[in-house]
């Protein structure tokens, strides 16, 4: 999450977003919260640059891009977060989601499945159920005379 001592944005062990990287913007938020609402600029929208971040190697970028390439407006990931009242609790759920998003995002395919073939075993076994099924349902034939 975010290292409170420098300000960056952990990701991943692999992966540290540079709070100089991080661009935040806060305007009024709607829905509940009365007279607050109206005068405080509790929505909160966090921006990153994924297309000129240095934080991301070429192959972590290359994943991002082409994994969240739908929300990127010209390369840059715009996350949202407005449904508490306070600031400081927006700031925290935008973090955790771009966090979230650029984990997912970011992490290198899952491993291809080695094709195996089923033991001797197995498929006596699986032959042998089908026989019994099958004498199963010969019993219950009608031979008709």
């Amino acid at each position: 999450m975010l290292d409170l001592v420098t300000g960056d944005l952990q990701v991943r062990t692999s992966l540290v977003v540079p709070q100089a990287e991080l661009r935040w913007r806060f305007s009024r938020s709607s829905g509940p919260g009365g007279q607050s609402v109206n005068t405080t600029d509790s929505r909160a929208e966090l921006s990153y640059d994924v297309q000129a971040s240095r934080a991301l190697s070429d192959v972590q970028r290359e994943r991002v891009l082409s994994r969240l390439g739908d929300r990127l407006v010209d390369g840059v990931l715009t996350v949202v977060a407005s449904e508490h009242r306070s600031q400081l609790q927006n700031r925290r759920a935008a973090l955790a989601r771009l966090s979230a998003l650029l984990r997912e995002a970011s992490a290198p395919p899952p491993r291809s499945r080695r094709a195996t073939r089923p033991s001797k075993a197995a498929v006596q076994r699986r032959l042998a159920a089908k026989k019994r099924r099958s004498r199963t349902k010969q019993t219950r034939r009608d031979l008709g005379d």
